[in-house]
């Protein structure tokens, strides 16, 4: 009963996730038939036609279960979410990235988990059982294991998977959660969970596979490396 009463606003940021985003809205449907949602799509200024592919989905689906709410360029995804949670009308907010990584097959995990354990954050995990990553070199792999075990030392946050952003959250935990982080870009995530453990949320985990994105280009290199360790030693004094 209590899977009815809750509505999902699944915020998407995007940019240039032409040859993915309908994809993923589809599968999105396919996995929550009986989940009351909706897909809050943020396209920053995608020059490649993002937008026009999501305005023929919300003509098959319907603008009110996807919603364009589309920003003028680049601004950043920790103030895409805030963005994003303006426009959000459920009581449980859902990230997840745009290009296949975060399979929408997870979701019905996500929603069991919270509904059994009353948890405030439901986060997916590479890091246990059950978890991994496909589709990564061995250098891409020790970075992340290392970025995340570095941040687990140095932080203690209670969770396996620090870097990851395929989570789902009671929403007013996570309008109260993001009004504390000052980060933006991939830091933004990391300072997410930290703040929440700090506050003292429940935090649920549930095993992924984290899948190397298919079409486009990755957005990570040197310079969000840089960032990730800034945004540790700023968390370490913060926290």
């Amino acid at each position: 009963m209590e899977k009815e009463k809750n509505k999902y606003s699944i915020i998407v940021p995007t940019y240039n996730e032409r040859l993915n985003i309908a994809l993923l809205v589809y599968l999105i449907f396919k996995h929550l038939k009986d989940v009351d949602f909706e897909i809050i799509v943020v396209d920053d200024g995608s020059p490649d036609g993002t937008q026009e592919v999501v305005k023929q989905l919300q003509k098959l689906y319907g603008e009110d279960r996807i919603l364009l709410r589309a920003r003028p360029r680049k601004l950043g995804l920790g103030t895409a979410y805030i963005h994003g949670l303006k426009h959000a009308s459920g009581n449980f907010v859902v990230i997840m990235d745009a290009d296949l990584s975060h399979h929408p097959k997870y979701l019905p995990s996500f929603i069991r988990k919270q509904i059994e354990t009353g948890a405030n954050i439901v986060t997916g995990t590479r890091y246990v059982r059950g978890g991994g990553v496909h589709g990564w070199n061995l250098m891409r792999k020790l970075t992340s294991r290392g970025a995340n075990v570095l941040a687990q030392t140095l932080l203690w946050p209670g969770v396996s998977d620090l870097t990851g952003s395929f989570r789902l959250y009671q929403r007013s935990v996570l309008e109260d959660v993001i009004n504390s982080c000052v980060s933006k870009g991939y830091v933004f995530q990391m300072e997410m969970i930290v703040r929440a453990s700090r506050k003292g949320c429940h935090i649920a985990e549930v095993p992924i596979t984290f899948v190397d994105r298919v079409y486009g280009s990755s957005k990570l290199g040197g310079s969000e490396i840089v960032e990730y360790l800034k945004g540790l030693a700023y968390l370490l004094v913060t926290t």
